[in-house]
């Protein structure tokens, strides 16, 4: 028999972890990477996170390591949040351990002390210094608390031994407790854990050195350190350096890597970063020790993973979020399906848009993430036939998951292609992974067998021979009650997106929410190389820039964008809060200008020089452009929906059919799976 060669012979590599009786062999060197889902703070919902990680230990992945567990109270993330302190949390997370080794795998407990991130009144810090992300002063470690924090750490450690983990992870990173010590940005401490560089190093080294010493010197301790802080006083190159030097010699067995503090105002992980921007950093650290090295961030292909290991730029590759997205990534990719992986599209929406608003963490394009044990696809012998009307992501979603429980599904869309309003989406610039979505669904449907008819629109009577219809007909932009808008340079957002138009150089937007702010990007946009981008947003060498921070390279907007909207709210108030603020801030950036309060009075004008009259707190004003986009929200198109009721047909109605607000495309997919589980 002819062997095959594996297409991803690096990433597939088995690694051994540790020595003695303590080792552990991973079956690959993808590593899913810590995440907080909210999963971890309530016992009650144990049995929910052992399913959640034995999904992911069932899709071939390397090694698992956990959200965050503080260890002492005045670590917590929240109130009441999850620790690991006392023998019985650690008897009770066997339940945890013992669901990721029946299925193959290996699984860390991540060890994490919030210091002044701590949403709670009881947080401390090296300093007394406030976190701008977070509403308490955190009161400053006296000498012997931090001494004391220090073994708490390695008694957790301990405990997660106990517990059957197969190795921990000690959170050094993104602005954390541990990296509150390292920067001179958070320690103006002057005793020994304070002053010099060498000084504030010691309490990193403290908690290894003292954790090998509970645990033994075979039992495999990760370490997340901070590459780049991208915060004024940080860390220099050569500070994290001697860092990872000193680590190594204290005993840390992989060097997982970390970039920016939560509180950096350089976007690290969202959809516009440029995938793998960051391994540049890893693989320069790698040349500096003699350990295992892990790359993390914006990576979400095991094509990608496989030329980062290919290249010897590191040793291992994290993905947290692109295993919420698809807990069979490796199995898919070791079974040669990578063309069937639904890929994370770094939109943040669903996972840390959800865990920072204080929610249970999911997934826009898996709604099943986090929800193993509720949303269930159960496989149904009955021959019902389906049929789904619309083929945006709630009608994909619907026909998909109904295929998936065995259900005979017939898919109908007008258009000529599938995606709906989420192929607009994805023209948006640092949008381009939402292709990856409708790539996934496309390829789904093929392996489902489900019967698409393209460039069709089923009339009410067409469709009362299925057992059960399933409305996704989607939204249409609405147009706004305005004097003068069958002016011909008035368009909606569809036609700009769409190529239907071709904008001059002075635009009016009208409606700022996220498609107003993703259409003004889109106007305002010059392509950029990965090193422009970094330049934009100020990313430096640390060798030379502290922190990593440099000034920013001024970008040169395309077009002169005015971006108007009713409310009176600053610009932006409402889009996703942990990456509103950077598409806020490339608004701000493409010299876009922001009108808020804004009354629409009329649109005047000869053909070509329209203009937009309107008035702020009752001052009449103009704007003389070249054309006038309409980005003021959707109407349902539910017609269909209407008559199939007319004649007694059954029907659900799902998406923006059902509620046409923004472009929903995490309630949409939601909707359709859950939709298509309870058919």
């Amino acid at each position: 028999m002819a062997e095959t060669t594996s297409p991803y012979p690096h990433l597939l590599t088995p690694l051994t972890l540790g020595s003695g009786e303590d080792a552990v062999t991973l079956r690959n060197r993808v590593v899913m990477g810590s995440m907080h889902t909210g999963l971890e703070d309530r016992r009650v919902d144990l049995s929910k996170l052992a399913a959640y990680f034995a999904e992911r230990a069932r899709g071939g992945t390397g090694l698992i390591v956990t959200g965050g567990y503080a260890p002492n109270k005045r670590g917590w993330l929240k109130p009441f949040a999850s620790e690991m302190t006392t023998r019985l949390h650690a008897m009770r997370h066997r339940e945890v351990t013992e669901a990721v080794h029946a299925e193959g795998g290996a699984i860390a407990l991540q060890v994490l002390h919030a210091g002044r991130y701590g949403y709670t009144p009881l947080s401390v810090s090296a300093s007394a210094q406030k976190s701008p992300i977070t509403p308490f002063r955190p009161s400053a470690l006296s000498t012997k608390a931090v001494d004391r924090t220090a073994t708490d750490f390695a008694k957790s450690v301990a405990l997660a031994k106990k517990a059957g983990y197969d190795a921990v992870e000690i959170m050094g990173s993104e602005g954390y407790l541990i990296n509150q010590f390292l920067a001179e940005r958070t320690n103006d401490r002057t005793d020994r854990w304070g002053g010099s560089a060498y000084h504030r190093m010691r309490f990193p080294l403290e908690i290894v050195r003292r954790s090998r010493e509970l645990v033994g010197a075979g039992f495999p301790i990760v370490y997340r350190i901070s590459l780049l802080d991208l915060v004024d006083g940080g860390q220099t190159w050569d500070e994290v350096v001697d860092l990872a030097r000193a680590l190594e010699e204290a005993g840390v067995t992989v060097l997982n890597t970390g970039i920016g503090w939560h509180e950096a105002r350089v976007p690290t992980i969202i959809t516009q970063v440029p995938q793998g921007i960051w391994v540049e950093h890893t693989a320069r650290l790698r040349r500096e020790v003699g350990i295992p090295v892990c790359a993390s961030n914006r990576i979400n292909t095991p094509e990608r993973a496989e030329s980062i290991l290919a290249s010897g730029q590191a040793d291992l590759v994290s993905m947290a979020r692109p295993l919420l997205a698809d807990p069979a990534f490796v199995r898919k990719a070791a079974e040669g399906r990578a063309d069937e992986i639904n890929t994370c599209i770094a939109c943040n929406q669903a996972c840390l848009d959800h865990v920072f608003s204080n929610k249970k963490a999911s997934c826009l394009v898996n709604p099943r993430a986090c929800h193993e044990t509720t949303l269930v696809l159960a496989p149904t012998r009955a021959k019902r036939t389906v049929a789904v009307v619309g083929a945006g992501p709630a009608g994909l979603a619907a026909a998909v998951s109904a295929a998936e429980r065995g259900l005979d599904v017939t898919l109908f869309e007008r258009a000529e292609r599938i995606g709906g309003q989420f192929r607009l989406a994805m023209e948006v610039p640092g949008k381009e992974d939402f292709r990856e979505t409708l790539r996934y669904f496309t390829r789904r449907l093929e392996v489902l067998g489900v019967d698409v008819r393209l460039g069709t629109a089923p009339t009410a009577e067409d469709l009362k021979r299925f057992d059960e219809v399933v409305v996704a007909t989607g939204v249409t932009p609405r147009v706004p009650e305005i004097d003068g808008l069958d002016h011909p340079a008035v368009v909606t957002y569809a036609d700009v997106l769409a190529g239907r138009v071709v904008p001059g150089e002075r635009v009016a937007v009208i409606g700022a929410g996220g498609i107003g702010v993703d259409v003004s990007v889109w106007l305002t946009h010059t392509e950029e190389t990965p090193e422009e981008w970094l330049a934009h947003w100020g990313v430096g060498d640390p060798s030379f820039d502290r922190g990593g921070l440099t000034a920013p390279t001024p970008r040169t907007p395309t077009r002169e964008v005015t971006l108007l909207q009713r409310k009176t709210t600053p610009i932006g108030i409402g889009l996703g809060k942990t990456s509103g603020w950077a598409h806020r801030a490339v608004l701000k950036q493409s010299g876009v200008r922001l009108v808020s309060g804004a009354s629409y009075d009329a649109v005047a004008g000869a053909a070509d020089a329209p203009v937009l009259h309107y008035s702020v707190d009752g001052e009449p004003r103009e704007l003389a452009v070249d054309l006038i986009v309409l980005c003021a929200g959707q109407e349902s198109v539910r017609d269909l929906y209407d008559e199939l009721l007319a004649l007694g047909v059954s029907a659900t109605l799902i998406g923006g059919a059902d509620v046409a607000a923004e472009l929903d495309a995490k309630r949409a997919i939601g909707q359709g799976t859950r939709v298509a589980a309870a058919l």
